[in-house]
């Protein structure tokens, strides 16, 4: 068991504003100054936590306003004063294993990995082996402790069925400078994704709020009551035709302003143009056109996916400790490539 820690976060007008937020509801504003480094830890390492995780704590009184228990519904005011004790943490059940990892750069504060599509980045409640981290620790000596006992090292994860670049940091001083470009957004993050149809502008911006989608929790929506603004810039790199002459599909480049839950597959999907393999976005149906009108080769591809052809190919950021710039790229899955090749045959 470690030592509880306290955090305190002083409301201010500026604070308010600085969040940019509609909804002032205690769990959501809460849940944002710990991302972004408001109020102050009982520990020289930042506080990292979800806003499902305040919820509970709110729940169990962990957290209380000017001396007062809070619930998630109250709205926070300038002027007060929020007090979150976290109870202590328990010991990393997550256990070192020798899994394969695809190492892109590594010094003595970070390393950059091509993690894989089926990879799940951090070990939960419900699956406590065979992810990244348990292969973290198997290959790497030390990592930063801030992410806490099942996410050590995690400044910020792709999900499980999507592949590409990903970074992860060895010292805390990585990790909470790190932290800070992430909250800023100073940092490059495309993506490749093979997509039905084609978006009407080959060009653009998407900018919407995100949030958990009414209907389905484990999925996200686009401008739902409580989203955080999302920002992704996209373009397609190349069409791609069947015999017809019509467009069946596109690979299309996005790059993230932001960086929220889902963000490209729900982007994408509002465009009109889901990702392919993708189970919870757009799937469509064997008899639904943008299927049929595909090629048998190309099906049979998509099918034998694990999950959305989508692939976080670069990375660029400023190294945290030493200010140099990186970039990577991260090179697709034979899956991917794959695909990619069938569509371009019809091409």
């Amino acid at each position: 068991m470690t030592a509880p820690i306290q955090w305190s976060w002083l409301v201010s007008e500026e604070d308010l504003i600085t969040l940019d937020v509609g909804d002032c509801r205690a769990d959501r504003m809460i849940s944002i100054a710990l991302e972004v480094g408001l109020g102050k830890s009982s520990t020289e390492t930042p506080v990292q936590t979800s806003r499902t995780q305040i919820q509970k704590l709110l729940e169990a009184g962990f957290i209380v306003v000017d001396e007062k228990p809070l619930k998630s519904k109250d709205r926070l005011q300038a002027g007060q004063i929020v007090l979150i004790s976290f109870p202590a943490a328990k010991a990393l059940a997550a256990t070192p294993q020798d899994l394969p990892i695809d190492i892109l750069f590594e010094d003595e504060h970070l390393l950059v990995v091509n993690k894989p599509q089926g990879l799940t980045v951090h070990p939960s409640s419900t699956q406590l082996d065979g992810t990244l981290v348990n292969a973290l620790l198997f290959h790497i000596k030390d990592l930063s402790g801030i992410g806490g006992t099942l996410r050590p090292g995690i400044v910020h994860r792709i999900d499980k069925n999507t592949s590409g670049a990903l970074v992860i940091t060895k010292t805390d001083l990585a990790h909470q400078k790190l932290m800070k470009v992430f909250a800023s957004h100073a940092i490059d993050r495309t993506y490749w994704a093979l997509c039905y149809g084609i978006p009407k502008t080959l060009s653009g911006t998407i900018e919407t709020t995100l949030g958990r989608s009414p209907s389905d929790r484990k999925k996200m929506a686009v401008n739902v009551k409580g989203g955080r603004k999302a920002i992704s810039h996209y373009k397609v790199l190349e069409s791609f035709y069947n015999e017809k002459g019509s467009v069946t599909a596109s690979w299309i480049e996005v790059k993230l302003e932001t960086g929220r839950t889902h963000q490209v597959r729900v982007h994408l999907t509002a465009l009109g143009c889901s990702i392919m393999g993708d189970p919870a976005y757009g799937a469509p149906t064997t008899r639904h056109t943008k299927w049929t009108a595909l090629s048998p080769k190309v099906r049979t591809v998509i099918s034998s996916l694990p999950g959305q052809a989508l692939h976080a190919r670069v990375l660029g950021f400023e190294h945290p400790v030493t200010g140099k710039k990186l970039h990577f790229e991260a090179e697709p899955p034979e899956l991917f490539k794959a695909l990619l090749s069938e569509l371009k045959a019809k091409n």
